[in-house]
């Protein structure tokens, strides 16, 4: 996937949350949920987009693993949603597939860099 394609993808996925917080009902533990994930939801777009421009490859992977793990929080929190049956599962369900599979692909592309970068300059041997 090239890198305007993940950035889009990733904006999609913002809007697509904070659609779903916004139609999430008003009770106590309903806002406090839609306050964590509208937060981890949005958040990988921008670090995405911040990994693309980073100023070093060490900035580049932390950035990516900051995505990884907002990512996979949405996840958590997105099955939380459907486990207390806050929305219906017909609701969450396609943005938890989504959440599951941008976190493999940013898994994938942070594990394929080390490999490619230790190809490129191998490691020293103690």
């Amino acid at each position: 996937m090239q890198e305007e394609e993940l950035k889009e993808r990733f904006r999609q996925f913002s809007l697509r949350i904070i659609r779903m917080v916004d139609a999430m009902p008003h009770t106590i533990s309903s806002l406090a949920i839609a306050k964590q994930v509208v937060r981890s939801g949005t958040s990988p777009a921008a670090n995405y987009r911040a990994a693309c421009i980073a100023k070093s490859e060490k900035d580049f992977v932390n950035k990516l693993k900051i995505v990884e793990e907002e990512i996979d929080e949405t996840s958590h929190w997105l099955s939380i949603i459907i486990d207390a049956e806050i929305l219906p599962k017909s609701r969450v369900e396609p943005l938890y597939s989504e959440s599951t599979e941008l976190c493999k692909i940013i898994t994938k592309s942070i594990s394929t860099y080390k490999i490619n970068r230790d190809i490129i300059t191998p490691k020293e041997e103690n």
